[in-house]
């Protein structure tokens, strides 16, 4: 068996040789590290990207079999971007930066977390108009200019798909990147204004909903129809945090959920029964609306200080769940003895079918290069 065929084998209850190995790439620092240490290349660390050539490379060093984050890229986000620009910098140093998504942030040189929001662009109908919302209309260009690894090389779309999407010729599982539903409209709006324009301006609130859902659903089924075959979809939110979610879950439910539906209904259609989520945090309260919905695969599974785990789903929604993620990362800091007692922790959870062990997010600058090649190591003799 292929790497695809072992994934997609766990995933829909199958036998299988062995449980494959997978990661969800790396912090940039972690890379400099190792590349510091003399594991990888500068070259590499420099240039690696979730499942280019360095990423590859990378993984076999390290004993990992692929990156679950592989999927066709269609460009459901803004187009085109706003230009990044300085517009104050200030005495000690830091600099308030216009990013691409029109969101002014605060930025310190060398810092590595998640730059402050000072200010958004996006306030009002007028702003939406004005800046954003011909920046969220589909065009074929959004498909036609995306791409992708599969295999050894690099696929660009075209009108008539590709010889590697449509025939499905390739040793990993890769999946059709469906877009954002609500996490976009967080990035763009913040919180605090997506949440206020909720009681302020409900129609502009539905208005935005409604355009990126399209958008998202036009884009899909523009890749679809070409006959390009997949094995799974995916869609990307960020819309929780370690308490829970960021928007409130009836509002999601009502006004996003069946965006989800008219998009997974799609996907069913061209034969993908595989449909994950990447959203970070404790996402409980939400996943009643996407299982509901159409999508059926969690993943990073962020094992955090809530400890999330599929184990609880599972016994809720039965086997129609599926996870990938859910490995405590945080062992790899530690040593051996504790990457062993998180491998007998997966056990039982392996055990329930339709589950992948995966780094509950990007490898930290903690995690030690022996450390990662042990967890690999005792991986496959494991669950070999």
């Amino acid at each position: 068996m292929n790497n695809r065929q072992r994934a997609m084998a766990v995933l829909n209850y199958e036998s299988y040789d062995r449980l494959p190995v997978v990661h969800f790439g790396y912090w940039r620092e972690t890379l400099e590290k190792w590349a510091g240490e003399g594991h990888i290349t500068q070259e590499e660390a420099k240039g690696w990207g979730d499942n280019n050539e360095h990423d590859v490379t990378i993984a076999r060093k390290l004993g990992f079999d692929f990156n679950w984050s592989n999927c066709f890229g269609v460009g459901t986000g803004l187009r085109p971007w706003f230009e990044e620009k300085v517009v104050e910098t200030m005495d000690d140093g830091m600099e308030k930066v216009l990013n691409r998504d029109g969101v002014i942030v605060l930025r310190k040189k060398g810092a590595t977390s998640i730059p402050a929001e000072i200010d958004h662009l996006l306030k009002t109908r007028k702003d939406w108009e004005e800046h954003y919302k011909h920046r969220l209309v589909y065009h074929e260009d959004r498909v036609t200019e995306s791409r992708t690894r599969v295999g050894d090389r690099m696929v660009r779309f075209d009108a008539g798909g590709s010889d590697h999407l449509c025939t499905g010729e390739r040793e990993e599982p890769l999946g059709i990147f469906c877009g954002s539903l609500f996490g976009i409209i967080r990035d763009i709006v913040g919180v605090t204004g997506v949440s206020y324009m909720m009681m302020e301006d409900p129609e502009l609130y539905d208005e935005i909903i409604n355009t990126v859902g399209d958008l998202c659903y036009r884009c899909t089924k523009s890749v679809l129809e070409t006959g390009a075959k997949f094995d799974f979809a995916h869609f990307w939110e960020d819309i929780c945090f370690k308490n829970g979610p960021l928007v409130i879950p009836s509002v999601f439910h009502e006004k996003v959920g069946p965006h989800y539906r008219r998009i997974t209904d799609l996907c069913h259609q061209h034969g993908i029964t595989v449909v994950s989520v990447d959203c970070d945090g404790c996402i409980d309260a939400l996943v009643p609306t996407w299982v509901e919905n159409g999508v059926n695969t969690m993943f990073p599974i962020e094992v955090g200080t809530w400890n999330a785990s599929i184990a609880p789903w599972r016994e809720k929604y039965g086997k129609g769940l599926l996870g990938v993620g859910g490995m405590n990362k945080v062992v790899f800091s530690q040593d051996r003895a504790a990457i062993d007692a998180e491998i007998e922790r997966l056990k039982p959870l392996v055990d329930l079918g339709g589950y992948l062990p995966c780094p509950d997010h990007r490898i930290a600058p903690d995690g030690e290069w022996d450390n990662v090649q042990y967890y690999c190591e005792r991986m496959r003799q494991v669950f070999g």
